[in-house]
């Protein structure tokens, strides 16, 4: 059983995340993590300008998605940043490519999940996974969140990320905060049972 993380990481937050992801996948005996980003639209000197460039060869070892790969996979898991409360521009695109396999019907009845990172504490986080949850009603997903079975994210001993609808984290304005270990067990927990949901719809 193949479940594909497709992300898009400008400074590596949701990179850790999806390996948070990828590392809760594998817990159910017969999932495979395959790992992909998005093509990256920004030139390099735009993002020498961002201070992303470090960051972007951190994660260059992760072969970049094609859109066909979606349809070979039992399961998707997309990890995007927000972007004004939406999915950001990168992933947009590659999802805007797929009307082909639209036109196909080739994702219908596949488990979908959507995990994201915000600036801030209420930068969008829910409103880029629910937005993001329209496009994969559109291929006929079946949509998969965070259970709240999940209890990180009903803590209030500190700030965290982690809603009902999928794992999330917490960069700070300038990319100073890394996952927390809180936000890292939802993204593993959101792994695992994407993973075991996926199984049982194969059965």
């Amino acid at each position: 059983m193949k479940i594909l993380i497709v992300f898009y990481s400008t400074y590596g937050h949701v990179h850790q995340m999806a390996e948070a992801v990828a590392e809760g996948i594998r817990e159910i005996k017969g999932a495979e993590a395959v790992m992909r980003r998005v093509p990256e639209t920004l030139p390099e000197a735009v993002l020498e300008k961002m201070g992303a460039v470090e960051a972007q060869q951190r994660m260059s070892h992760v072969p970049i998605c094609s859109v066909d790969e979606l349809a070979s996979a039992d399961a998707v898991i997309f990890g995007t940043p927000t972007r004004f409360g939406n999915m950001c521009g990168q992933m947009r695109q590659f999802l805007d490519a797929t009307g082909g396999l639209w036109a196909q019907g080739a994702l219908v009845g596949k488990v979908g999940s959507v995990f994201t990172s915000s600036a801030t504490q209420h930068g969008g986080q829910e409103s880029t996974i629910l937005s993001f949850h329209i496009s994969l009603l559109h291929h006929g997903f079946v949509i998969v969140g965070l259970p709240y079975a999940f209890q990180g994210q009903m803590r209030i001993d500190e700030i965290t990320g982690g809603s009902p609808y999928g794992a999330s984290t917490i960069a700070g304005g300038s990319g100073e905060r890394m996952p927390s270990p809180n936000e890292l067990d939802a993204a593993r927990f959101q792994g695992k049972h994407v993973a075991a949901i996926a199984s049982k719809l194969k059965a």
